[in-house]
């Protein structure tokens, strides 16, 4: 009885966690993109089920019928080959391949990052720089710019054009779908939509460091009018985001809490992913120390003359020459 109650209390536990991160996560979306990636989840388990549960009966099944008390089972010991067993053994999981091959490639096609969502509003234009540990989003159209918090309206598509100031990182809120990589000298593309007001967890899904674990960010979603009235009021921040300002960002520091920018530099993410701003340091080699939030980033001077910083500047991990042209 003990053992019994111990089971069921475990699989009690089991389904509380599994639906309290279905709650949180890829199992509970708010977006059309989110939508599709968990039918297309939901779909593909199903189909794999298919063969796991025959099997796991199948291989019951026979260990109880071929038990050593059992007279009546049948001992074959010249048994070798069987058509029947063939046909079975192979063709199951060839239809199973051409199943998820066929979910894997309509999906695909359909949930292309860089493909326009179909909506009647216009798609709002962020543009997103992932730092060292941080997130910096840019509203050109706007003329804002924010750390660590993405507001958007809505059931309004978002256009996100994403890169990276250093090492490589990763895009993700779960609940939005979508998630994609940032790399320095290269611009990707993606586009979300949330279906009703909210909000959303957003976080980096690729290790980049010490960091790392602090590089979160909240999406807000919000009516179309309280999206423009927090537009007005972020547009009179006194704090300014320009070239010397995104170089200072640009420096490793952990847990930096939401910041809002008016935009002083309108090419500014552009100046970023041609390398006309000198990439970020990175993350060092060996123990890090990263500045803590809040503190003062080391002071560096700005190029003498525009166009690529000069050797003793950090450089990429790419060279600007390729990774300029390389668009995605």
């Amino acid at each position: 009885m003990r053992r019994r109650n111990a089971g069921l209390r475990w699989v009690a536990l089991a389904g509380v966690a599994l639906t309290l991160s279905g709650c949180i996560g890829v199992l509970n979306p708010k977006g059309p993109v989110g939508h599709a990636e968990k039918l297309i989840l939901v779909n593909s388990v199903a189909i794999m089920l298919t063969i796991v549960i025959p099997t796991i009966l199948v291989t019951l099944g026979v260990a109880w019928w071929f038990r050593a008390s059992n007279t009546r089972a049948k001992y074959q010991p010249e048994f070798v080959y069987s058509g029947q067993v063939e046909l079975i053994v192979w063709a199951i999981p060839i239809l199973v391949i051409v199943l998820l091959g066929g979910i894997a490639w309509i999906g695909s096609h359909d949930l292309d990052p860089p493909k326009p969502l179909v909506a009647d509003v216009k798609p709002l234009e962020v543009q997103v720089v992932s730092l060292d540990w941080k997130w910096l989003f840019i509203y050109p159209e706007q003329n804002i710019a924010t750390i660590n918090q993405l507001v958007i309206p809505a059931a309004t598509p978002v256009h996100f054009e994403l890169t990276s100031s250093s090492v490589m990182n990763a895009f993700f809120v779960p609940q939005l779908g979508g998630m994609i990589y940032t790399m320095n000298g290269m611009r990707t593309n993606l586009n979300l939509l949330a279906n009703e007001p909210g909000e959303f967890h957003g976080l980096s899904s690729n290790y980049s460091g010490n960091g790392f674990s602090g590089m979160h960010f909240t999406v807000r979603a919000i009516p179309a009018a309280d999206f423009a009235s927090w537009t007005q009021t972020a547009q009179q921040s006194t704090k300014v985001l320009d070239d010397a300002a995104y170089i200072a960002l640009s420096h490793p520091t952990q847990n930096v809490p939401p910041t809002i920018y008016k935009l002083g530099s309108p090419e500014l993410f552009r100046s970023i992913l041609t390398q006309k701003l000198p990439p970020g340091p990175g993350p060092a080699t060996g123990p890090m120390h990263a500045a803590p939030a809040g503190a003062e980033a080391p002071k560096v001077e700005m190029p003498a003359t525009p166009g690529m910083p000069d050797a003793e500047a950090p450089h990429s991990m790419m060279p600007a020459s390729l990774s300029s042209k390389q668009e995605g």
